[in-house]
């Protein structure tokens, strides 16, 4: 391919033959002029088992989209959502993220990370799926990496999806003789067949439960409850509720997984020893993200997709934050942090009553108001803080390393409370099973029950996974997006999807999503 067409693609350059499992990045180069320096030959790579698991590994590193970086799911996804505004240093802090916020997003102020990172993990995934077969290991594990691979895929197609609707399908390694220029966007219904197809396939050669060292890695519960929930967006209700029972069980019991809601609600955001950490991976941890202070990770990294640690730590604690010299002063001692998605009112006013209110939001106003602190109100400011991921002078590290990027909060992006009531919603909100699995959520917070009904299904999960990055998917998911969200500017028939970043368009076959 001769002619000189600009390499602004993502999506080309995460699928080229000779890729790194480092990130990658290309900036106004041209196709004739690629070297792909820093990246190795795949053909001599995948030997053996010590290499696929590398290559593994790294299919599994995109998962820290979720929470690392400042370009996370959570915080982005937060703002976008009526429980929180952008907040930060002002309007213009994050042009992303305050876009989400007031539904002025478009093609170029769409952080390019949110398709870039996505189809990174695709291509890695791609290449062991391809390769593994051929490593000089056991039958056992080539299906089992392989079986990994697919269904961390499959998560990634689902995320595109979810945020883009209309995407490219890509299915193998591709080669730089390829025309990765004119790879069209696929119809949502078949990458939903696909990749419900590959999680289905894939669950018979995955580990039943995982433990020590295994912990974090695709299971078949997990995979069960990514088909669950994916079967759920397609709107396959019977489809999703047979998933998320077998990962569910019996309301309240221990499933055959060993899955279990945790007694008590607040233990699911402490963090412990650095040293061994009770918190981490729960028995009611379905898809839990790792994070760790021992990258000692610094600004150096900073926006390359290495971050290190839970990134939404800092981004939602108050700034410049102090405590006051009175007595007995009982407010935490938190860490300055750069003040994103403050709560709104509508959230601190529809939990008041709750069991679970100040496990979730952190009231700075009071604590103004009662002397016990100070603190420098940002933008947006409304008082209401998250308080499940506030950054702690305790957790700060001890390690070399920016203190900001280094907290080790993991982050639990499928959790068992979530699978019971998106069971419940597949199940349409009605019968003595939804009843029973509803009644499990409230009766771990100490709640009695009420009847079963999809508005209290909605409001249980407002109110159980408030902040953590389910909200706006949620409206979006039922239809309530265009109402809850129109004092934010949302636009119906718009807004339900997300600009295509713009310099993934130009000289590709593909069309911006419409409205943008």
């Amino acid at each position: 391919m001769k002619t000189k067409k600009y390499l602004y693609k993502g999506v080309a350059i995460a699928f080229l033959t000779g890729l790194s499992f480092s990130s990658i990045s290309c900036n106004d180069a041209y196709l004739d002029d690629v070297q792909n320096s820093g990246s190795f030959n795949t053909d001599l790579y995948f030997k053996n088992e010590q290499q696929s698991f590398s290559a593994l590994v790294s299919v599994y590193d995109v998962l820290r989209k979720y929470s690392g970086g400042f370009e996370n799911m959570v915080t982005f996804f937060n703002a976008g959502s009526d429980d929180f505004f952008s907040g930060g240093g002002s309007s213009g802090d994050g042009a992303g993220i305050q876009g989400l916020n007031n539904y002025t997003i478009n093609a170029n102020t769409m952080p390019a990370s949110y398709w870039r990172d996505y189809y990174q993990g695709i291509a890695r995934a791609n290449l062991v799926i391809e390769r593994v077969p051929g490593a000089n290991m056991s039958d056992d594990l080539k299906k089992r990496f392989t079986a990994e691979a697919k269904v961390l895929r499959s998560l990634y197609y689902f995320e595109l999806l979810r945020m883009f609707g209309n995407i490219p399908l890509i299915l193998k390694t591709i080669q730089a003789t390829d025309d990765y220029w004119n790879i069209p966007q696929a119809k949502p219904s078949d990458v939903y067949t696909q990749i419900e197809s590959d999680i289905v396939s894939a669950i018979p050669d995955l580990m039943l439960t995982s433990s020590g060292n295994d912990r974090g890695r695709i299971t078949q519960g997990t995979a069960r409850a990514i088909l669950g929930k994916i079967y759920l967006y397609d709107k396959k209700m019977p489809q999703a509720a047979a998933q998320f029972a077998e990962v569910n069980g019996t309301p309240g019991g221990t499933s055959q997984y060993g899955y279990k809601l945790v007694a008590n609600y607040a233990d699911l955001f402490k963090v412990g020893p650095e040293t061994s950490d009770p918190y981490k991976f729960s028995t009611e941890s379905i898809l839990e993200v790792m994070h760790t202070n021992k990258g000692n990770s610094d600004w150096g990294f900073w926006g390359q997709g290495k971050d290190e640690g839970n990134s939404i730590n800092i981004m939602v604690g108050p700034r410049s934050y102090s405590l006051k010299n009175v007595p007995n002063n009982n407010a935490p001692d938190i860490y300055s942090g750069w003040a994103f998605n403050t709560v709104t009112n509508d959230l601190f006013n529809f939990m008041q009553g709750d069991p679970r209110l100040n496990t979730t939001i952190f009231n700075a106003k009071q604590l103004v108001t009662d002397g016990k602190i100070s603190y420098s109100p940002a933008y947006a400011d409304t008082g209401y803080f998250l308080n499940k991921y506030l950054p702690t002078n305790d957790l700060k590290s001890s390690l070399p390393g920016a203190a900001e990027l280094n907290f080790r909060q993991n982050y639990i992006a499928i959790r068992l409370a979530d699978t019971y009531l998106m069971e419940a919603e597949a199940l349409g909100g009605n019968g003595a099973r939804a009843q029973a699995l509803l009644d499990a959520v409230r009766a771990r917070v100490g709640l009695a029950s009420v009847p079963v009904s999809m508005q209290a299904i909605k409001d249980e999960r407002r109110r159980e996974l408030a902040g953590e990055g389910h909200r706006w998917f949620d409206l979006v998911r039922w239809g309530d997006a265009p109402s809850k969200l129109a004092s934010k500017g949302f636009k119906s028939g718009k807004n339900e999807i997300l600009p295509i970043p713009f310099n993934e368009l130009p000289n590709t076959a593909m069309h911006q999503n419409p409205g943008y």
